[in-house]
């Protein structure tokens, strides 16, 4: 949605039973007294050397002074049709007109797309005709498809688990991020070697600053007495002759010695690196926080506390996994998805739940007795698996 090249490793989402794969989401877009609500639904096919966009499409429908419009679709590209722009033809023509020029700009921007494997929709080229002078009647069009590539590069977080990784190797320390950057929304991974100071030009240092400035304004309630500052070793010289500055992250506790952070606990490094984005989910209702192993490293307690206070107070949104099961204690049972065994229905809610019943307890108890639509988890052994065990020890020990 903000237009790039597909990450090569799409096809490693795609099941090896499957020659495709597809994806749906559905928006809602608040403007002047109008509501939109949009699906945005693409499917990716394997090809030789990686996965290739065969098909995506928008649909919208639009509710304004109390009357809701059909859903249709507006824009419809299909690989396997070379031959047409997009469909359906009625809203090509309000984009386009008889402007032959227009219609040009559109079929090469297709062909673009599809050399550098990017959304057709979506992609800079066709942006740039959609953001063109275009009849009123498509004007509706090109503010959702402007919308919805605002809110993917400004308001929508992915924190994958690769993200703890780099923590749990004492390795880097990314820091996701949003800021407010002359009137526009600036959001990214800023990344701070755990194993020795960085050099920084003037830009980054202050963008630095101001990520840990907004760290700190909620950290020391998280953990107590704690803080985060920057310690500057002065200027030197970059790589490409301009003046940087070497900094470190230090660690800083009421009547403590700084310490550099990747003294820190994993659990504390993973809070400080999500936890600007986690400030920006709470305040802005735009704003979607998604990560990946959310629990990884975080003390129970805690993660039950933070999951509790977005819960009651939260604006925007947080979708995340875990395997911790505290968070079965603290969220709504509408708001909590279990996965099964059964690939063809792989998250269901659980069913039967009363208010005074204990979530955590129950899905337990399901584990063991079952009673769910799916089966939920692939029983095991304790036995079998102790006599695996032995097997295996005997083996070595005859080694």
């Amino acid at each position: 949605m903000i237009g790039m090249e597909l990450d090569s490793d799409i096809i490693d989402y795609i099941d090896t039973d499957s020659d495709n794969a597809g994806i749906n989401a559905e928006f809602k877009i608040y403007g002047d007294e109008v509501l939109y609500e949009v699906g945005y639904t693409i499917t990716f096919s394997k090809v030789e050397n990686g996965a290739v966009i065969e098909r995506e499409f928008l649909n919208c429908s639009v509710n304004q002074d109390g009357n809701r419009t059909n859903k249709n679709i507006f824009m419809d590209y299909k690989r396997s049709e070379p031959d047409v722009i997009f469909k359906p033809q009625k809203r090509l023509d309000e984009l386009i007109g008889r402007d032959r020029e227009k219609r040009t700009d559109l079929i090469v921007a297709r062909k673009m797309a599809e050399k550098s494997n990017c959304s057709y929709i979506f992609g800079e080229n066709s942006r740039e005709v959609f953001n063109s002078e275009t009849s009123d009647e498509f004007s509706n069009y090109t503010m959702v498809i402007n919308a919805l590539f605002n809110y993917a590069l400004k308001d929508l977080f992915v924190i994958k688990s690769s993200h703890s990784g780099m923590i749990s190797a004492n390795f880097l320390l990314p820091m996701a991020f949003r800021v407010e950057k002359e009137k526009m929304g600036m959001k990214g991974d800023f990344v701070i070697p755990l194993t020795a100071p960085a050099v920084l030009d003037a830009e980054r240092k202050n963008l630095l600053i101001e990520i840990v400035d907004q760290i700190n304004t909620v950290l020391y309630t998280i953990i107590p007495k704690m803080k985060i500052e920057i310690k500057d070793y002065g200027k030197q010289a970059m790589d490409s002759g301009e003046d940087g500055w070497k900094v470190e992250l230090m660690s800083v506790r009421k009547d403590k010695k700084p310490i550099p952070i990747r003294m820190e606990s994993d659990g504390i490094i993973k809070i400080i690196s999500i936890l600007n984005a986690l400030i920006q989910a709470f305040g802005n209702p735009s704003i979607c926080l998604v990560i990946d192993e959310l629990d990884s490293g975080i003390f129970e307690y805690m993660l039950g506390e933070l999951l509790d206070i977005f819960r009651k107070s939260a604006k925007g949104q947080l979708i995340f996994t875990s395997h911790n099961l505290r968070a079965l204690e603290m969220l709504d049972k509408e708001s909590i998805m279990f996965s099964t065994v059964n690939p063809s229905n792989r998250y269901i809610h659980m069913k039967n739940v009363k208010g005074t019943n204990n979530l955590r307890s129950m899905y337990i108890r399901s584990i063991t007795l079952g009673g769910q639509d799916e089966l939920i988890y692939e029983e095991t052994d304790s036995l079998k698996i102790a006599r695996a065990f032995r097997k295996a020890g005997r083996s070595l020990q005859h080694e």
